[in-house]
């Protein structure tokens, strides 16, 4: 009998025609992100990054992080819109770099889907490029791989990994922060890519579909949940080097909310009180409430409610801080205090705070007042 012709794993659900399709599509975007320190282009099976410039560090650390975009990705599926999605992951994992003081080096990603569409991985593939770009990372290398029979064909997740760089003398963090710093809240973008599991509960039990108007929003309902997440990277180093020595610590606000991320870059025997009038939260959030029949307050463990940062300042550099951060066309204010146990404040005030989190038992954090009704 004559062996058959046909590829046995083409059979089994992988296309590697489409994989390599998948890359020439990406091919442009990613070699962007490269500068002289990358070597070897795209394709191969490792990354090559030249660190002679970390000889110029008196005692270089490195800086490590990785995440993903977590449910937000159903939505990008729904509206078949993969072109933002990149711009998510590149700031879930980069700007958790920054959060040490640490400028990012180079990024890899993974994608796992069903069924590889060459677009639209090109698509996503591009988002984390044009985003690595501007938060002055090299894409160095990925991996697309097809899980047929594990994920439906139009299902995808992707996930990301970045290394960046600290002097150790330089490094941001609790050990810095000193009585009476002033914490500055830096405005988020939306939702960026935390709570979409609250998110598409509220949007399904409202019988809301992705690409219904949103009136609110002036697009469709997946367009709005798509709205990028931030990138602070390049401002917030730009910060650092402004006001030399006056960035004590600095908090991405993701998984968890408010409080619990300041409370992880604060020390022991500290206490800050986050002042909910200073600020009105995005309409998104308060439509999405709204929707629930629920209240702003009971999301706060979960969405930023309109912060995406926080910065611990000493208090004669908050000014400045403020007009750096708004000379970047960020907004930026103050919305509470850092004190410490038998400080000028005094005791913490009785009541419930978020006590550390993450396995970190760091300071105590509380949001008090009321969210204000109009922007500030």
């Amino acid at each position: 009998m004559a062996a058959s012709s046909t590829n046995p794993y083409s059979e089994a659900g992988v296309d590697t025609a489409a994989g390599d399709l998948a890359v020439e599509l990406m091919k442009s975007s990613v070699r962007a992100t490269h500068g002289p320190e990358v070597l070897g282009g795209v394709g191969g099976f490792a990354g090559l990054f030249d660190a002679s410039a970390l000889r110029d560090f008196r005692r270089p650390l490195l800086a490590t992080s990785t995440d993903g975009v977590g449910t937000k990705v159903a939505i990008a599926q729904a509206i078949d819109k993969h072109d933002t999605i990149g711009q998510d992951l590149v700031g879930m994992v980069v700007d958790d770099i920054v959060v040490v003081g640490a400028k990012p080096l180079f990024m890899t990603d993974y994608i796992a889907c069903g069924k590889v569409f060459p677009q639209r991985i090109a698509d996503i593939v591009r988002g984390i490029a044009e985003a690595c770009s501007a938060t002055g990372t090299a894409l160095v290398g990925g991996e697309t791989a097809e899980h047929p029979g594990l994920l439906g064909p139009r299902d995808y997740d992707v996930a990301g990994a970045a290394t960046g760089v600290v002097e150790a003398d330089a490094i941001l963090g609790a050990e810095r922060v000193q009585d009476g710093d002033a914490v500055i809240a830096i405005a988020s973008s939306g939702l960026h890519s935390n709570g979409y599991s609250l998110v598409r509960h509220i949007v399904t039990n409202a019988g809301i579909g992705y690409g219904d108007n949103a009136a609110d929003f002036g697009s469709t309902w997946g367009e709005a949940l798509l709205e990028p997440t931030r990138l602070y990277t390049l401002p917030l180093l730009r910060l650092i080097d402004a006001i030399p020595g006056g960035v004590h610590a600095l908090s991405h606000v993701t998984g968890g909310g408010i409080a619990a991320n300041l409370a992880r870059v604060l020390p022991q025997g500290s206490w800050a009180e986050v002042d909910r009038s200073t600020w009105s939260p995005s309409p998104v959030f308060r439509v999405l409430s709204d929707i629930a029949g629920s209240t702003l307050e009971s999301a706060e463990g979960t969405w930023n409610l309109g912060i995406g940062f926080l910065a611990v300042i000493a208090d004669d550099k908050k000014d400045a801080a403020l007009a750096a951060l708004g000379s970047q066309s960020l907004h930026a204010w103050q919305v509470g205090t850092v004190h410490f146990e038998g400080g000028a404040a005094g005791a913490r005030p009785a009541g419930e705070f978020e006590q550390g989190a993450k396995g970190v038992d760091g300071g105590a954090v509380r949001l008090v007042g009321a969210y204000s009704d109009g922007v500030k």
